[in-house]
């Protein structure tokens, strides 16, 4: 039986002349790929080398911004890009499991195997699994450079997990089958259509010395099983995820801020925010105070907003809204302030009457929405706003509940 086309593809992309093609490519410019594929055609390169030298290309420029510059030393998938952890959460993921005691990690489904790069490059062994054959491919080129990492095409859950093993698991969330046009597949949303199941995970952890598993961010707090830990993770402002951790780390939910300095490549602070207890949210909108803060949305996601309103001596708006206020801003790398302006009733109406009387000349609107069921496209449509902002001076309307009344403040942002 012959091999697959498509792993014998990959494989040629890993090395040899398929390596150099790929290596000898211009920045990607998708107007000019045509022109590209058939000057090298003409150069009497293989045909479908060059189509899938040239896929990689685009990959690696489409993951430049998540991946920084390391994506040029990989090989990638479209799914898996998508898929694929930003090396920072890696990174930290790996020294969490260093700090655990633990030298052999087993990375059950390990995909394009950036999670297992992170492992080996911390001074980890590795055993990664992968079941698509093309995807193993990848992650065993860009596993390459480390010896003690290696990729096992196969069930991941038919290796025997010992009691000093690390194990980390990314459950897939797509499903198989049919792709679309961009070579992605359907997203899935419950835990109860995870693969490898919400079941075997915490089989696997019960038996491990640490173990995490990958989540989607929007992990139901409630849903944090018993003995383990999960830390809903976001940098530089976007929520990438929500980790479950056994043998590692706090256990509850916690908040992980992350800071960045220098863009995909650059250092990274993390700031943790912990479980304190329910704080009671605002009685009255009487009660709002002077400045309001929006929390990270890795707070907002652990159902941590009430802990941070604690911190920084204030009260969640209203529960579940992401939104607190207090007498005076406090820095917070989770916070970002805002000084009230204004409390009005949310309706479109009286906003309007509110931007006629006091914006002069008319400045840009920007419209925030948590916590209430409003259409922003929809009510700035309401407002009848010019096309084009005469002024420069930008009105900032936060639409959320304040107690359990619906309102729109005006605020204007800080810097602290």
């Amino acid at each position: 039986m012959s091999a697959d086309p498509a792993v014998e593809l990959m494989t040629r992309l890993a090395g040899g002349p398929g390596a150099e093609l790929l290596a000898s490519l211009p920045p990607y410019d998708e107007s000019d790929a045509l022109t590209l594929m058939s000057r090298l055609r003409a150069q009497e390169h293989d045909a479908e080398l060059v189509s899938a030298a040239l896929t990689q290309a685009r990959l690696r420029a489409s993951g430049r911004a998540r991946l920084g510059s390391g994506v040029d030393d990989l090989l990638l998938t479209q799914d898996g890009l998508e898929q694929a952890t930003r090396p920072q959460v890696t990174a930290r993921r790996a020294e969490l499991m260093v700090r655990a005691g633990v030298r052999h990690v087993l990375d059950l489904g390990c995909g394009l195997g950036l999670d297992a790069r992170a492992f080996a490059r911390a001074g980890l062994a590795v055993t990664a699994v992968e079941r698509d054959a093309v995807v193993a491919a990848a992650a065993r080129a860009n596993l390459a450079p480390w010896p003690d990492a290696r990729v096992v095409t196969g069930d991941a859950l038919a290796l025997p997990v010992g009691p000093d093993d690390g194990a980390f698991l990314d459950p897939a969330r797509r499903t198989p089958g049919v792709a679309d046009v961009h070579g992605r597949t359907r997203r899935v949303r419950g835990l109860d259509q995870l693969s490898p199941s919400f079941e075997q995970v915490r089989d696997v952890a019960a038996r491990a010395r640490a173990t995490v598993a990958k989540l989607g961010p929007s992990f139901d707090p409630g849903d944090v099983p018993s003995g383990a830990g999960a830390e809903w993770v976001s940098l530089d402002g976007d929520l990438l995820e929500c980790a479950l951790w056994w043998g590692a780390g706090p256990r509850g939910r916690h908040a992980v801020v992350g800071r960045s300095a220098g863009g995909p490549d650059g250092s990274v602070t993390w700031h943790e925010v912990t479980d304190l207890g329910p704080t009671a949210p605002l009685p009255r909108v009487e009660d709002l105070g002077c400045h309001l803060a929006a929390v990270d949305d890795a707070v907002a996601a652990a159902g941590l907003t009430g802990s941070l309103a604690s911190v920084v001596d204030g009260r969640e708006t209203a529960p579940g809204t992401g939104y607190l206020t207090a007498r005076e801003p406090v820095p917070h790398p989770a916070l970002r302030w805002y000084a009230v302006r204004e409390v009005l009733p949310l309706r479109a109406e009286t906003v309007r009457s509110w931007l006629r009387q006091h914006r002069q000349p008319a400045g840009p609107v920007t419209l925030k929405k948590r916590g209430v069921r409003v259409d922003p496209d929809a009510f700035r449509r309401e407002l009848r706003l010019p096309r084009r902002a005469h002024g420069s001076e930008e009105v900032v309307l936060v639409l959320t509940r304040v107690a359990d009344s619906p309102r729109a403040l005006v605020v204007d942002r800080l810097q602290v």
